[in-house]
């Protein structure tokens, strides 16, 4: 079974590609929580666990979580787009 973990900073507009941003910017959003994601996951289709105690590499002293898909059939690429456009769609 394919695993996908997506972390808040793939989708924060106050990143940049290189510090992690993994969306375009009109698809990214201010300080995107691992509920939004997860329900957003859900939303798609797929079966979304948060897991709030753990620290993206690129920032260790932060604990934000991050959300694992399980079951994807989507490039996850794909599914991070997808997983964006549900968020803004959210927020709006």
């Amino acid at each position: 079974m394919v695993e996908n973990v997506i972390w808040p900073a793939y989708l924060d507009a106050a990143r940049t590609r290189s510090e992690g941003r993994r969306v375009a910017e009109d698809l990214a959003v201010d300080e995107p929580s691992v509920d939004e994601i997860a329900k957003a996951v859900q939303q798609i289709g797929y079966d979304a666990t948060i897991e709030r105690d753990k620290a993206y590499s690129r920032e260790p002293w932060a604990d934000r979580g991050r959300v694992v898909v399980r079951g994807a059939d989507d490039s996850k690429n794909d599914l991070v787009q997808a997983v964006a456009a549900y968020v803004v769609a959210m927020r709006d």
